[in-house]
């Protein structure tokens, strides 16, 4: 069963070079497609939507967190879900 999910990674300085939206889609089969972002030489943010398998996300998700990105869920994804 394919689903969506909607994140703000904040990118750590060390990590504004690495290709990280693309290892998510690669390593984890996942579709990744870009909302709004803000890069510079000194800090990022990325608010993008997941989409796959909810064992995929999830996956790529801790990948992420295990990468120093800090993560945040979308506000309105939250509202929209009720929690």
């Amino acid at each position: 069963m394919v689903t969506s999910t909607h994140v703000k990674f904040i990118y750590p300085p060390e990590l504004l070079h690495q290709p990280v939206i693309y290892q998510l889609g690669k390593q984890f089969n996942i579709v990744t497609n870009i909302r709004r972002a803000d890069i510079s030489n000194s800090h990022g943010w990325v608010d993008m939507e997941l989409q796959g398998d909810p064992p995929d996300i999830q996956q790529a998700l801790d990948w992420a967190y295990q990468h120093n990105l800090f993560l945040e869920p979308d506000v309105a994804a939250v509202a929209a879900s009720g929690r």
